[in-house]
């Protein structure tokens, strides 16, 4: 058995990425800066944008951690939001969910352009995905794609089981392995016999909030999970 390396496959793409901003910098050229607001206390949310600015301070992107309280309103919201779009400073920000119970999720993030809606989350650039158009990928789906290649190199024909219909991870996944001509199958827990799904699949990829809901016996022998 491999084990999947994804923080030496982080580290490669930052030191990539480092290089690109030293030319950059060396050029006299504007420095990318990314944003990201955050409502409210939640920890995992926290530590989840926390990484994200320390990564922008090692490749030497520019930052700004927005922070607000969790009894920030819609209104407020999407104020901030319009200053971040119209702030040609800021080259992309991310809008950490879950956002609290009085804000419409929906209804802000399709209030940010998606020309700076890094997290691919925006209508403009799902759609984009799904019909083979130029847009921002989210970065789980796009990560689980270079992991993939990594391993397996070309997909075309390669039979992908993908568990779990999210919109974060699922759902744009599955055009991505599309497009790499890959043959997909999403699944999900209303799937019925998802034990013989599995064992079909060459490169399954598991995104479900529920440990252990996949054994090892239904992994066929040399599978990329």
């Amino acid at each position: 058995m491999e084990l999947l390396d994804g923080k030496k496959t982080a580290a490669d793409i930052k030191t990539e990425i480092t290089a690109e901003v030293n030319k950059m910098k060396a050029n006299k050229e504007k420095v990318p800066h990314l944003a990201a607001i955050i409502v409210g206390n939640d920890g995992a949310s926290l530590t989840y944008v926390g990484s994200k600015v320390k990564a922008c301070e090692l490749v030497g992107f520019e930052s700004t951690l927005i922070k607000m309280p969790s009894t920030t309103s819609e209104t407020e919201l999407l104020k901030k939001i319009i200053e971040l779009n119209e702030n040609d400073d800021i080259d992309g920000f991310i809008m950490q969910l879950p956002l609290p119970k009085q804000i419409d999720t929906q209804r802000v993030l399709m209030a940010i352009d998606p020309s700076k809606d890094v997290d691919g989350f925006h209508p403009y650039n799902a759609g984009q995905l799904a019909t083979g158009g130029e847009g921002l990928t989210p970065c789980t789906p796009l990560g689980c794609m270079i992991l993939a290649k990594s391993i397996i190199g070309n997909l075309t024909g390669v039979e992908a089981v993908i568990i779990g219909r999210s919109d974060i991870v699922g759902k744009p996944l599955a055009p991505l392995l599309t497009a790499a001509n890959a043959t997909v199958t999403l699944a999900h827990s209303g799937t019925q016999d998802l034990q013989s799904v599995c064992r079909r699949a060459e490169l399954l990829i598991v995104a479900v909030g529920q440990p252990k809901m996949v054994q090892g016996s239904w992994i066929r022998p040399g599978a990329v999970v």
